[in-house]
């Protein structure tokens, strides 16, 4: 009898860029990150899946903006409150991130990976590489490739 395949989740050491999404605590690998703006105005796309929130002018580059809270299966953001633009670039693209705010760099250790929490579930499961515990909080790795994927 054979068993399902899991993909380990990849433990690795260096540094995150974090923010907070929901009171929660996540990061991303600084070295995708490109920079991080103040909420900007959105053009929103007709037809566009509801992760879409529209496309956002970056200096003359049309960039896409992705709402996290969407993509991780969390409530919309309070009305009156702006979002935070985390600009990623991938594969040479330009991608961005609407999240609460920004947090600090933050060095991870490989020792200090986990599996994604069992409290995560649905999408949010699949968008999570792992879990670094840090001093009296749990920092969420997610994995930008997916979670900027359609």
């Amino acid at each position: 009898m054979t068993t399902p395949t899991e993909t380990t989740p990849r433990a690795t050491s260096g540094q995150l860029a974090t923010f907070r999404l929901d009171g929660d605590l996540y990061g991303v690998e600084v070295e995708h990150v490109q920079e991080v703006l103040r909420s900007q105005g959105l053009t929103r796309v007709p037809l566009a899946p509801p992760a879409v929130a529209g496309l956002i002018n970056l200096r003359g580059q049309v960039v896409t903006a992705i709402e996290l809270r969407e993509r991780l299966g969390r409530p919309p953001r309070p009305a009156g409150t702006d979002a935070v633009v985390i600009v990623v670039r991938l594969h040479g693209e330009a991608v961005s991130l609407l999240v609460d705010s920004i947090a600090d760099v933050v060095d991870v250790e490989a020792g200090d990976f986990e599996a994604p929490p069992d409290t995560l579930d649905g999408q949010a499961r699949e968008l999570i590489r792992g879990a670094y515990k840090l001093d009296g909080t749990l920092l969420l790795a997610l994995d930008v490739q997916k979670a900027v994927g359609a």
